[in-house]
């Protein structure tokens, strides 16, 4: 008969190993939790998902639920690295490994990929030729840019030539829109698009930044989406930056924002009313970008964040002088041309968006960082 308090300690010391003191799926601290079918320690949010994949998973509480002892000798011969060397053998370098703070569609896809499908355990590669061969098509939703309604729209993506197209027509008829991967970014915002597998799109057109929000009914095919981008990217740094490591373009592949949510703003000469608008900070271009709204296509301008050394900083302010601020917290960004002033809503948002600002003025400029610098201080 098993030994309750015994097998509950062994599992105990099993989960503070280091390869097991993390979620396998997620990477989460201090996993609860263990499929005893695939030998994982893993964390609450994850084992949702591992209930869901019946015949695959089986999941157990390592403090709360009662185990056999061959099922803990089971986990004593398996854990996170066993399975990781298993599952996880063959990962395309491109491919979207997701993290905790991560949407719920991405790591539910990455846990169905790694052990319902198997996507990456070499034996079935042909399943990475979807997202994986250099291009891609089929229909999302996408949203207005003026009636905000989101309608079926058809995208190619093509490798060959480095794009994404959209069609509104019969493709007889040409693009709506043709976004060149160079400039061309992927993140999930599904709470501010409204939908779980809500996909933004942003991209340079003219130096200015525009938005395109896009959802698919179906989770794998909104995924496969993202990392069908993400590996076109990939394949673009690698032919424009040859020298560089793989290690080094894959934090350049797809970002999330630093930080976004509105901010209060006057004009240069900080006497024109304030006006209330949506900011998205953009660590790896340095730039601080506002909208009218947090769904608008087309921003209404940028503000560049190079370094101390030349000229730029972010400090704590209260305004004087200025009209039809109701916020009250401000934030004055100063540049080598002038001083923008914006205001918060509250202490908490002053305070993130103060920590995020000098994140990204205390990074070092990148040789690129210039000509950004450059174009964003021509458009003024």
């Amino acid at each position: 008969m098993a030994n309750r308090d015994r097998n509950k300690k062994i599992l105990l010391e099993l989960v503070k190993q280091p390869d097991n003191s993390t979620c396998a799926d997620c990477g989460a601290p201090e996993p609860d939790w263990a499929s005893y079918s695939l030998g994982i320690f893993i964390c609450l949010n994850c084992s949702g998902t591992h209930r869901n994949l019946s015949g695959v998973s089986k999941v157990k509480s390592i403090r709360l639920d009662f185990w056999d002892d061959e099922l803990v000798e089971f986990m004593k011969a398996s854990g996170n690295a066993v399975a990781r060397a298993r599952y996880e053998r063959a990962v395309p370098l491109f491919y979207y490994r997701p993290l905790q703070s991560d949407c719920a569609v991405l790591r539910e896809q990455w846990i169905r990929a790694k052990y319902e499908r198997r996507e990456f355990t070499g034996d079935e590669v042909t399943r990475q030729e979807t997202y994986g061969s250099g291009s891609y098509e089929g229909v999302l939703w996408k949203k207005g840019k003026d009636n905000g309604q989101f309608l079926k729209r058809k995208f190619i993506l093509s490798e060959s030539d480095f794009t994404l197209k959209y069609y509104t027509k019969e493709e007889s008829k040409g693009p709506k829109a043709i976004i060149y991967i160079k400039d061309l970014n992927a993140t999930f915002q599904p709470d501010k698009i409204g939908h779980a597998h809500g996909l933004q799109l942003t991209y340079l057109q003219d130096e200015h930044t525009r938005n395109i929000f896009v959802y698919h009914n179906d989770a794998q095919e909104i995924v496969n989406w993202f990392n069908a981008i993400r590996a076109s990217r990939f394949s673009y740094l690698k032919m424009a930056f040859p020298t560089t490591s793989s290690s080094e373009l894959l934090p350049w592949v797809t970002r999330s924002f630093l930080k976004e949510g509105y901010m209060e703003k006057t004009g240069p000469m900080q006497r024109e009313p304030f006006k209330k608008r949506w900011f998205i900070l953009d660590c790896h271009n340095r730039k601080l970008l506002y909208f009218k709204g947090p769904l608008d296509a087309l921003e209404l301008g940028a503000v560049f964040l190079g370094t101390e050394q030349h000229g730029y900083g972010v400090q704590q302010t209260q305004p004087r002088g200025a009209r039809g601020n109701k916020w009250k917290h401000g934030i004055a960004v100063e540049t080598p041309d002038r001083q923008f002033l914006f205001m918060c809503e509250n202490e908490r948002d002053q305070r993130e968006w103060l920590e995020a600002l000098r994140q990204v003025i205390a990074r070092p400029m990148l040789p690129q960082d210039y000509t950004t610098e450059a174009n964003v201080r021509r458009r003024r």
